[in-house]
């Protein structure tokens, strides 16, 4: 049947609210990967800028401490709000989580991006919703589209973006009634930010070529790095977990717990002898350092993805801001590129693999990542890259970055029988 006039009237409603929202929120996330390219630049022009880790840090912490109330819970207070609105989402969150981790990269902590892309959407969201007097059910959708504008806009995914926000929610389960404004929002942002000149990392992974039987051989290698890639995220979020848990019992005053880690992460820096594993890892201060885009072509050491896991676990740990996933894709292309030298496979396609799969794994958001690795590498290795991502999410665990992920399905079956 057609859709009826209070339906189109209502779609015309949320087009003029989306719209105007998704605008302003790809303008942020210009204005953010503007600005971290900037500041990055400006660290490798001034190392000694490293040394001021600690107390970057300190203040930090402090000005959270001071005047950011549950923003500090970042983007957990995102899922427990879309769940079940609560306390809100504070104006203050974007401008707070925008500072600190243009603070942390400058500085030299190990942080990605996108938990500061999907708190400045969420909060940009919740703003528009106040002003609009929205109700429950309606902020709650806004919320998301938000996440998924902040998601599509900052790594240039808007597929991603919008299956992200419906997916991270609740392990084992989709609701697809906010799917076309997920979609709408992240559309938008993404083209926002593009108009702004804005371009994102571009990596090539050559197809292989299907040809009339499966490389079996080439298949079941891939099947081996996933489980690989399944148990490195869930030991990346375990161990941010347990060292944060650490962090909050041994260090009481909050401000003091990222001057620990800056100094910290000086110790690491000293041990390990380059600044490689500082910051984004996307970009590099000298033509062999080890960046995210040169683990597509060449070897790396093996021990490059332990090293960043262990730099960036102690960085976010400890309280500065920024995210987990571009460093999740650090970690999870060198474990790619060091497995594809292992098992003689292609280094490129393993190396994308990794990068999608791993995050699979510690998001636990198998679909998003998947169509993530197709925007990025194309489709032609969509079937490697759905494995990576399906058979990680198996073997990671429950346990997620994101502490406020509900679980509806657990991944092994005898875990109900055991409840």
């Amino acid at each position: 049947m057609f859709a009826r006039p209070f339906q189109l009237a209502a779609a015309v409603k949320w087009l003029a609210v989306l719209i105007p929202m998704a605008v302003v929120i790809g303008c942020g996330s210009a204005f953010f990967l503007w600005s971290l390219d900037a500041l990055t630049r400006v660290r490798f022009d001034h190392p000694w800028l490293l040394y001021l880790l600690p107390v970057a840090g300190l203040i930090v912490g402090w000005i959270y401490h001071k005047y950011g109330s549950h923003a500090n819970a970042g983007n957990n207070l995102l899922i427990d709000e879309i769940h079940q609105p609560g306390l809100g989402v504070p104006k203050r969150m974007a401008p707070l989580v925008l500072f600190g981790t243009l603070a942390t990269h400058l500085f030299g902590g190990s942080a990605g991006r996108e938990g500061t892309a999907l708190q400045m959407g969420g909060s940009i969201a919740a703003a528009f919703a106040r002003w609009l007097k929205m109700d429950a059910a309606s902020v709650r959708l806004l919320l998301m589209a938000g996440v998924a504008a902040g998601f599509g806009s900052v790594f240039g995914t808007p597929i991603a973006g919008a299956v992200f926000a419906l997916e991270v929610l609740v392990i084992g389960r989709m609701q697809y009634d906010a799917l076309i404004p997920c979609f709408i929002a992240s559309l938008v942002a993404n083209w926002t930010c593009a108009a702004w000149g804005i371009g994102h990392t571009h990596y090539h992974v050559a197809v292989i070529p299907p040809g009339p039987h499966p490389d079996l051989l080439l298949f079941g290698k891939a099947v081996l790095a996933s489980v690989a890639f399944g148990l490195a995220g869930g030991l990346f979020a375990w161990s941010g977990h347990k060292l944060g848990a650490l962090f909050n019992q041994h260090i009481k005053h909050p401000a003091f717990r990222p001057f620990v880690g800056g100094l910290l992460v000086i110790g690491l820096f000293f041990i390990v002898g380059t600044p490689d594993f500082l910051g984004l890892g996307v970009l590099g201060n000298r033509p062999d350092a080890i960046t995210l885009p040169s683990m597509f072509t060449g070897p790396v050491p093996a021990s490059t993805w332990a090293w960043k896991l262990i730099f960036t676990v102690v960085t976010l740990a400890a309280g500065f801001k920024g995210g987990e996933v571009t460093p999740l894709f650090f970690i999870g292309a060198a474990l790619g590129n060091s497995l594809a030298w292992m098992l003689g496979a292609p280094v490129d396609l393993f190396a994308g693999m990794g990068l999608v799969a791993i995050f699979a794994a510690a998001t636990n958001t198998p679909l998003a990542s998947t169509l993530l690795g197709m925007e990025l590498f194309g489709a032609g290795n969509g079937i490697y890259l759905a494995t990576a991502c399906f058979i990680a999410y198996r073997f990671s665990g429950h346990s997620g970055i994101y502490a406020s992920q509900r679980l509806a399905v657990p991944k092994f079956r005898a875990l109900e029988r055991n409840e």
